[in-house]
């Protein structure tokens, strides 16, 4: 098996680049910058790894580099300008795709765009293959699986500490009109903009004080209705995390500060994800991720994702996570790497509790 690995030169690049080091798979660095590249993999350890110099616009590099690898994982942001030009190449190449995006609304392009490409190429795409997207989106589908039919599903993000990257952050400039109009909601069929929130808060698990919340656009909006009958989705974070992304940032800024995280910061990061769904009878489920360093999992996330499509297969297309794989086979795997899930239901009626 070979994997390649585009933006591998980055923080979260180096990090999936550790991570697939660590299970001993064959890896080639593909990216803009031959010195970048050869400095990622002499950082991570693996000098000897086959790395090729392919920019976003040079199509043609970009397939002969894939056409190697068996998958690629694309972890270079913004995704919303340069990531269709990757997963273009990788169809082309024939080789299974995913990303580390966060960006709501390149992933519902890339549904969009590429599935019809993807189906005829036998090959399958699955973006948002991150620390939130993943978890939530399997749990989304466990939730259905009991509490049927479905009105509404929240899917509410509270994260502490940690700090961002400067390709997160660059991603939060380029998509910042987008994140102040809050993202798409679902909403009977067809994902809209300009949906005001149906919550401006959520009770976190343990606590007597509700979270106030507001509208933020998150990749299971996009995901959750391909594979679960529901009315209404909507994503949220917490306000206080949603007001920092919102603070102005100009590339000078981005450009001095670290590149990303210490391994302390990243240590010490506590992340909660909330997956909330009401049925039409008014019964509840709640599904509940608990862990810590997100961009530590989303590495592993990514490669486990990656590795699966490969060994296991999937159906050719462009697939949410719980199109792609089994939900709890995925989920018991990430709790050996210290992502907590649960699911609780409900039997009572919402407004009886």
């Amino acid at each position: 098996m070979k994997i390649a690995v585009y933006g591998a030169s980055g923080y979260q690049g180096k990090l999936v680049l550790a991570e697939l080091a660590h299970r001993n798979i064959d890896i080639l660095l593909v990216g803009r910058n031959a010195t970048r590249l050869r400095g990622a993999a002499t950082t991570v350890g693996i000098a000897d790894a086959g790395q090729r110099v392919a920019d976003t616009d040079d199509h043609g590099a970009l397939v002969a580099a894939f056409r190697e690898c068996d998958a690629v994982i694309n972890c270079a942001g913004p995704f919303t300008s340069s990531g269709h030009a990757v997963v273009r190449a990788a169809i082309a190449a024939g080789s299974h795709y995913v990303d580390t995006a966060g960006e709501q609304l390149y992933h519902k392009t890339v549904f969009d765009t590429f599935g019809g490409d993807a189906e005829r190429a036998g090959v399958t795409v699955v973006p948002a293959a991150n620390d939130a997207c993943v978890p939530g989106d399997l749990i989304a589908r466990l939730l259905a699986e009991r509490v049927q039919p479905i009105e509404e599903i929240t899917v509410s993000h509270f994260i502490v500490g940690g700090g961002s990257s400067r390709g997160s952050l660059r991603s939060v400039v380029e998509t910042i009109d987008v994140i102040k109009a809050g993202g798409l909601s679902y909403d009977d069929g067809d994902w809209r903009t300009g949906t005001p929130a149906r919550h401006a808060s959520v009770t976190l698990p343990g606590a007597s004080q509700p979270t106030e919340v507001m509208k933020f656009p998150i990749a299971e909006v996009v995901t959750i209705p391909r594979h679960t009958q529901v009315r209404h989705v909507e994503s949220l974070v917490g306000a206080a995390l949603g007001a920092r992304l919102g603070t102005p940032l100009t590339p000078q800024i981005i450009d001095s500060l670290p590149e990303g995280p210490t391994e302390e910061d990243r240590r010490t990061q506590r992340f909660t994800y909330l997956i909330d769904a009401v049925g039409r009878d008014g019964r509840s489920a709640r599904g509940v991720v608990h862990g810590h360093d997100t961009y530590g999992i989303t590495a592993v996330i990514a490669v486990e994702a990656a590795r699966r499509l490969v060994a296991d297969g999937a159906k050719a297309g462009v697939l949410a996570p719980a199109q792609a794989y089994d939900p709890t086979s995925f989920l018991n795997f990430l709790a050996t790497h210290g992502v907590s899930w649960t699911i609780t239901v409900s039997d009572l009626p919402t407004a009886q509790q």
